[in-house]
């Protein structure tokens, strides 16, 4: 009898043993394969891999070169701004780098930005356009931020930043150490794409804009944001700059924003006055714009942002004064209003 029940155990930890050596070969060739495609497959992969290289090269301008521009955003920017226009426009007096990446708010930066300015980027200037909605939300997109954005100390600041609970904060790092876990829900979007017509038109009722708060409780967001990305991007001799795209009905938000980084001393670039936009220069969710809306807002761009761009110098200088720098019309237009 001892011995039955003996070769019973050893039966069933052999075959536990097999199980687990399965799940393991399956978990593995899972991955590979997430690699491979993620690799040969995405297009999203690929412009946001080659544009954060670039970025993390980039070094300030010797003298007599344009000044060095890191320019970072999500969808509203990938939309909005012409890149090969711009860069045309404003070759001589500023050299852009960017890297859009939709869906991407104020903590995919501020800690993209922070591991950027570890791995040896020393831009000149950083332009960040998210949009004041996406500015003021508290989260991070789920895929390719995590494994391209994050170190594993960022994945756990962010987690405390944002008060996830262990779950949460699993499901972040599985995302920053796993490709498969990290583009789980691209490759879910992908297969439901093809198998749902018109999947994208969907999105747009599933998934609302994010709210803005009003008053004080903007402010009490915006502000402690705008300082400390302010002060992460001075760390590295670097001068912010918020720039706000339009977005339909968006003047009032636009205005506190503009407020608010005033009040903490950043420069807030409002190219085009979202009021001066009407609804056929957006796409049908009202916040992109279209290819018309684009062509206005690269061009109002071009000359606002190397009026604002400034050499490392200069900056140094400014940094030691007391006094504001001057306001531009757009901003002075809502310091009145508040």
């Amino acid at each position: 009898m001892p011995s039955s029940i003996s070769d019973s155990k050893s039966t069933a930890l052999t075959y536990a043993k097999t199980l687990v050596g399965i799940c393991v070969m399956l978990m593995i060739a899972v991955e590979i394969s997430s690699v491979y495609l993620l690799k040969h497959d995405s297009a999203t992969y690929a412009r946001i891999s080659r544009q954060y290289d670039e970025a993390a090269k980039m070094r300030p301008a010797r003298p007599g070169e344009p000044p060095s521009v890191l320019m970072v955003g999500n969808s509203l920017l990938l939309h909005g701004v012409e890149l090969d226009r711009l860069q045309a426009l404003t070759s001589s007096r500023m050299r852009i780098h960017p890297i859009f990446l939709e869906a991407t708010g104020y903590y995919d930066w501020l800690y993209g930005l922070r591991r950027l300015f570890r791995q040896g980027a020393r831009p000149q200037v950083v332009v960040v356009g998210v949009g004041v909605n996406y500015f003021l939300k508290n989260g991070v997109r789920q895929d390719y931020a995590p494994m391209l954005f994050f170190d594993a100390r960022d994945t756990l600041a962010l987690a405390s930043d944002l008060h996830l609970d262990r779950t949460a904060t699993s499901n972040l790092l599985l995302a920053h150490s796993s490709t498969f876990w990290d583009t789980r829900s691209a490759i879910r979007t992908q297969v439901l794409s093809h198998m749902v017509p018109h999947l994208e038109d969907l999105f747009l009722f599933v998934n609302p804009r994010p709210a803005i708060p009003e008053g004080r409780a903007f402010e009490e967001i915006a502000i402690p944001r705008l300082q400390r990305m302010r002060e992460l991007c001075e760390a590295y001799g670097a001068k912010l700059i918020l720039l706000v795209p339009p977005t339909l009905s968006s003047e009032s938000a636009v205005n506190q924003m503009a407020y608010a980084g005033h009040k903490v001393g950043v420069d807030v670039s409002v190219p085009i006055d979202p009021a001066a936009l009407s609804a056929k220069f957006y796409q049908r969710d009202g916040m992109h714009l279209n290819p018309e809306g684009a062509v206005l807002f690269t061009s109002a761009l071009a000359k606002d942002l190397p009026e604002r761009v400034v050499t490392h110098d200069t900056l140094a200088s400014r940094l030691t004064r007391s006094t504001p720098a001057p306001l531009t019309p757009t901003v002075q237009i809502a310091d009145r209003e508040h």
